[in-house]
């Protein structure tokens, strides 16, 4: 008998990361914040799905943090979806006729020319989810959310891709107990920092990666919260940890830095 894997993902229901999750089975649990999924991998959860990275907006800094703490995770895979944005309403309502529009604050930023042009009066709430869910209660109104969010309260699919960037797009990390399989195309997460501040540290564990021909695909910085000036650093670069030259680098890494973690091995799906 095939056991079907839990996947707990950051909700609420309704959202993107809910779509990502989606793809990966239907026995799905959705938790409240990042950390919490991370540690539901080790209650009973087979996979979990945070976002990490959006294209306009940057990094999700609580998943970076949440990475930086847990020990009982890593990277098994990832995902990059567009984040096509869409009006949604009560069935039988038209554009012309919505007043108020209600989503998350993020989302409204992102689709601020079309509330302007179409004179709506924008509404915040705590999730695209929650203002999917609360639309069917008040008259001539919308929310801008998901086609998962309208297919759950089901609502009406009132204008698509109403997006002001239509590039946008977010990036996914699965999380598991192991990272994944070696496939001859992966990558490799990893954060790291230094022990001093002298000049030249961070392009001295950098130039390691250029010195081997190794190609970094991201870098980011986050506080370290031990003092201003004191950062932990995201490195994303190609190939696997069980690779012999990764192992090298790995090594040679750890002589240069206070602290790594090795965050994961998987899948290269942006090339």
């Amino acid at each position: 008998m095939c056991i079907k894997p839990k996947i707990a993902f950051l909700g609420p229901k309704g959202t993107f990361t809910h779509e990502v999750a989606s793809t990966l089975g239907d026995d799905l649990r959705a938790f409240c914040s990042v950390d919490v999924v991370m540690d539901s991998i080790n209650n009973g959860c087979d996979f979990g799905v945070v976002p990490i990275e959006n294209s306009t907006e940057g990094q999700v800094g609580t998943t970076l943090d949440a990475l930086v703490q847990k020990n009982n995770v890593k990277i098994y895979g990832e995902r990059v979806i567009p984040i096509n944005q869409n009006l949604l309403s009560s069935k039988g309502t038209k554009k012309e006729n919505i007043v108020d529009v209600y989503s998350h604050a993020q989302a409204l930023a992102q689709c601020q020319a079309y509330v302007t042009k179409n004179n709506m009066n924008p509404h915040f709430t705590l999730s695209t989810a929650a203002a999917a869910k609360s639309v069917k209660k008040i008259n001539n109104s919308g929310a801008i959310g998901t086609l998962k969010a309208a297919e759950l309260y089901d609502l009406e699919i009132v204008d698509t891709n109403i997006q002001d960037l239509k590039n946008n797009e977010t990036r996914f990390v699965i999380l598991s107990r192991e990272d994944h399989p070696i496939t001859g195309n992966d990558k490799t997460s990893i954060l790291f920092s230094l022990s001093d501040d002298k000049p030249g540290d961070l392009n001295g564990v950098l130039s390691i990666f250029a010195a081997n021909e190794i190609n970094l695909t991201k870098i980011e910085s986050r506080p370290s919260k031990k003092g201003l000036g004191k950062y932990i650093f995201f490195v994303d670069f190609e190939g696997h940890r069980s690779d012999e030259m990764i192992k090298y680098i790995l090594n040679i890494i750890k002589t240069k830095t206070s602290f790594i973690k090795i965050l994961g091995s998987y899948p290269n799906t942006m090339i």
